[in-house]
């Protein structure tokens, strides 16, 4: 009997690459302009003053590239980390790190007003081409407008690899479609793990059991309630969009109804296509859904009392300038926020090999001993505006060719990803710079 061949692989993804700098080596563009400079002055003290003078003005210029070129493993220079914590430490002596806000703090108008570049954003609510209503952020700093959408991702368990590719294969192409929506400046995912505090469990089984069931099926359900929420977890999901006001670059701002007009007859499309990536339910979300959601995230203690609320049917009542934390404090390497700590980590490199579909389960996935609560933030903000854009797998492009010249494995393999990026971007890709962010919370710091 011949042998049954399963000829399927699990594809694995990569091909990104760091964005060089405009300059010289490791210098960027101001840099290069400084060394330029500097030669020039350099070269004025050796005719002016002598040897003397040339060299203490070449050892100078050599100590002052060295701050600005010589990087660590997150190519981060010396010169920017000393500014940084020069920065720092200036802030703190204003204690421009402190924030108190309310009635009782130094916002001359009493409200709960979101620190930072948020602090002069406002939020609007309008109605989409379905009828569905839909908050609007407006930042007049910037002339930019975000919509956020709620999902419920249907998660990997018990899915077949081949329903995963595809799933990852329509986020490319969700991606590459935003190149061409007018006006799109930047996209982002926010994944979110928090300890389920039971009230949506205790809310539909108590509204699902029958009078008349069995003592016994009635004492099981309610044991499960006791028990169930002690542990558990929940997982949460949002993708936001980000608009410029200018239709078209260099072209006129709107004004807030304008966009929301605009946007009204394109979310539902958007939401659409979304659904088809893994997002499952997608919606956009309303003021006041939007006001809860940025309310926990500064004050994790009040997601059990906005759950109560609604098991009990009671109406939350959250507008803008109250969502803000009512204290807070950053530290050097910690967050604290009314009754939540936070810790948050960038991505300073993308992994070097290649990697799976699942690179970043175990990093949403709720742990026992991980803190009460984690936000995981995946921003893919789009560069220029290109043609599209999807994430390239190394096996489509196994068969880019070899340099006709020798070369070190490095350089190899920088030139195969090279090459494979050119040929998918003939074909209608694009280009997109990507990061991430991962936020611990919890709500007390422990000993240490």
């Amino acid at each position: 009997m011949a042998a049954v061949e399963n000829a399927y692989r699990e594809p694995t993804y990569g091909n990104w690459r760091r964005p060089r700098k405009a300059g010289i080596g490791t210098l960027g563009g101001l840099a290069t302009a400084g060394l330029f400079v500097g030669l020039i002055i350099t070269v004025i003290c050796f005719f002016v003053g002598g040897w003397a003078a040339g060299l203490t003005a070449l050892v100078v210029l050599g100590l002052l590239l060295a701050l600005v070129s010589v990087t660590d493993k997150h190519s981060k220079s010396v010169g920017e980390r000393a500014f940084a914590r020069l920065a720092f430490r200036a802030a703190r002596q204003k204690k421009a790190n402190i924030y108190r806000s309310g009635p009782l703090g130094l916002t001359p108008w009493g409200e709960f007003q979101l620190p930072g570049i948020a602090a002069g954003s406002r939020l609007h609510e309008f109605h989409d081409s379905y009828g569905r209503p839909f908050a609007l952020i407006h930042l007049p700093s910037t002339a930019h407008y975000t919509v956020v959408f709620g999902t419920q991702p249907d998660g990997a368990s018990l899915v077949d690899p081949e329903q995963v590719d595809a799933w990852v294969a329509n986020w490319g192409g969700w991606l590459a479609s935003l190149s061409n929506e007018p006006a799109v400046v930047g996209a982002s995912v926010t994944v979110e793990t928090a300890p389920d505090s039971g009230a949506r469990l205790r809310r539909e089984v108590e509204s699902n059991i029958h009078e008349d069931a069995p003592d016994i099926a009635k004492a099981m359900l309610r044991e499960a309630l006791q028990t169930y929420p002690q542990g558990s977890a929940t997982i949460r999901a949002w993708v936001a969009l980000t608009f410029s006001a200018a239709a078209r670059p260099g072209g006129k701002r709107r004004t807030v109804e304008e966009t929301a007009r605009d946007l009204a007859s394109r979310l539902p499309g958007l939401t659409e296509r979304l659904e088809s990536t893994g997002a499952g339910a997608c919606a956009p979300l309303d003021a006041q859904e939007l006001c809860e959601v940025v309310r926990v995230a500064y004050d994790p203690a009040a997601a059990r009392l906005i759950d109560e609320a609604h098991y009990q049917g009671t109406p939350v009542d959250l507008s803008w300038g109250e969502v803000g934390p009512t204290a807070h404090q950053a530290g050097w390497d910690s967050y604290r926020h009314d009754s939540g700590h936070s810790v948050s980590w960038t991505m300073t490199g993308a992994p070097r090999g290649h990697v799976l579909a699942s690179v970043l389960g175990r990093l949403v996935a709720p742990h026992g001993d991980r803190p009460q609560a984690r936000h995981a933030a995946v921003p893919a903000h789009r560069g220029r505006p290109r043609r599209g854009h999807r994430r390239i797998r190394p096996d489509q492009c196994a068969h880019a060719g070899l340099l006709d010249h020798p070369a070190h494995g490095a350089g190899l393999v920088d030139a195969r990803a090279a090459q494979a990026t050119a040929a998918e971007e003939a074909k209608g890709a694009g280009l997109v710079n990507f990061g991430m962010v991962v936020t611990a919370t919890v709500l007390s710091p422990g000993p240490g």
